[in-house]
């Protein structure tokens, strides 16, 4: 089976998988993000929507590479034990033996490779499984996956462009001196060489390579430990998953981190431009092997009975100056506004202590302080949220009597978690939102752009 391939084996029944451990039947709920906050599962239309196992499954690679790396930043830090790190890597490793040997059962009520390989592993591997996600969220989990495909899709596009190049060159250097008709409107202009002309498309292409090629450099940055999307509590070390990734540094704004998609819109633009570079060459050779020109010939192999159409080069400079223009006109008006709004920290410090924002600090409390597994403190937090909403009160404001109702060994240093501004503040990890790490970064950039 090519992995790579639609999975034909992705099941519709949660019954249809057979891992070896009792626990499976309840990874579903476990998986689902604040599992124990709602009573309710999702109708079967939004399980649809939120669904995507169907096309990112070709993430699976990417997605245990990147695992790994995490499980053994998080081993060397302390975060999980050497046991637990043993355990991942060793499950992980069967997951993708199992995906690539096309036995592995993809299952689409887990919407997506990630959630289907993490809760794969704990079918395998019991609790370590649940302690992989610590210091992660599924966000700079998923921007991590895509950059790596992206960057791996970089390369190889970059190989094959350079293997048609070296063929141009080829018969440029074979047909050097071959004299040919050089056209303006399908009329002869000047008279050129056939070797000359199939360089003007080595050129097009080394551009191609090079728009890849600054394309990869500014995607080769790691979103890895920049969470959901403030930076983690955790003492992770993301220069050296970074590293272990094969990526330059870590991003610098966890924000940015896990929003950014400028890489595939980059990649996407790349190759719109490679691809206008084939189209002509294609409309080139379909004139060249015409009967009225008969300039090459081509074997049953590369010709059927359908053509290329044409591109249209004569509109291009309309849309460009327009575009152009634009971007002058929208980049001042931004900049404008931003120098022109000011902030009400009053009212964004309201804000920021609605709707249990703190939910994280205290599932990140669980697992610290009380040695839980990850997916297992998402779990209690879920039962204490619920519990605060049921009450209509803040987290910090709930008895810790009702806490112990959810987990027994909670303790009053809990509370200490539990504030908007101690939320913010321990996000110190490179990247993180705490304010001193804000003020390092403004400080660098006011000075690199003066």
């Amino acid at each position: 089976m090519n992995a790579d391939a639609p999975p034909e084996n992705i099941s519709k029944h949660a019954s249809d998988h057979n891992p070896p451990h009792a626990q499976w039947a309840n990874l579903q709920r476990a998986s689902l993000q604040w599992g124990g906050r709602f009573s309710e599962g999702p109708a079967a239309i939004m399980q649809a929507i939120n669904a995507s196992i169907g096309f990112d499954y070709r993430l699976w690679r990417e997605d245990i590479q990147g695992s790994l790396a995490h499980a053994s930043m998080l081993a060397s830090q302390g975060i999980i034990s050497q046991s637990d790190e043993a355990a991942i890597s060793a499950g992980l490793t069967e997951i993708g033996d199992a995906i690539a040997a096309g036995t592995f059962t993809f299952d689409p009520a887990l919407e997506d490779i990630h959630t289907n390989i993490e809760a794969w592993l704990v079918g395998r591997i019991g609790e370590a499984g649940r302690r992989l996600h610590t210091a992660r969220s599924r966000n700079d989990q998923v921007a991590t996956d895509f950059k790596l495909w992206v960057r791996n899709a970089i390369d190889a596009t970059d190989i094959q462009l350079r293997d048609l190049m070296r063929a141009l060159a080829d018969r440029a250097a074979e047909h050097a001196g071959a004299i040919m008709p050089g056209f303006t409107h399908l009329q002869t202009a000047q008279p050129v060489t056939f070797g000359h002309h199939l360089l003007a498309y080595v050129e097009m292409l080394a551009r191609d390579r090079s728009r890849l090629a600054d394309c990869r450099r500014r995607l080769n940055e790691s979103p890895l430990g920049a969470a959901a999307l403030a930076g983690t509590t955790f003492p992770i070390d993301r220069a050296m998953t970074a590293h272990s990734l094969g990526f330059d540094r870590p991003t610098a704004n966890s924000l940015d981190s896990v929003s950014d998609r400028d890489f595939a819109i980059e990649f996407l633009s790349t190759l719109s431009i490679m691809a206008m570079h084939l189209s002509r060459f294609a409309e080139e050779i379909i004139i060249w092997v015409s009967a009225p020109y008969r300039f090459i010939r081509l074997s049953d192999a590369f010709t059927t009975g359908s053509s290329i159409m044409p591109q249209d080069m004569q509109e291009d400079k309309e849309a460009v100056f327009n575009a152009a223009d634009a971007a002058e006109l929208s980049i001042a008006a931004m900049t404008g506004m931003v120098r022109d709004m000011q902030a009400d920290e009053v009212r964004m410090r309201e804000a920021a202590g609605a709707d249990y924002a703190t939910a994280t600090d205290l599932a990140d409390y669980l697992v610290r302080d009380l040695g839980l597994p990850f997916r297992t403190a998402h779990h209690v937090t879920g039962r204490i949220v619920a519990a605060a909403e049921a009450r209509g009160i803040d987290l910090a404001d709930l008895p810790l009597a009702v806490m112990q109702e959810a987990e027994p060994r909670i303790t009053e240093a809990v509370f200490a978690t539990l504030s908007i501004e101690a939320s913010v503040a321990a996000r110190s990890a490179y990247g993180g939102t705490a304010p001193a790490n804000v003020a390092r970064e403004a400080a660098q950039w006011q000075e690199s752009l003066r």
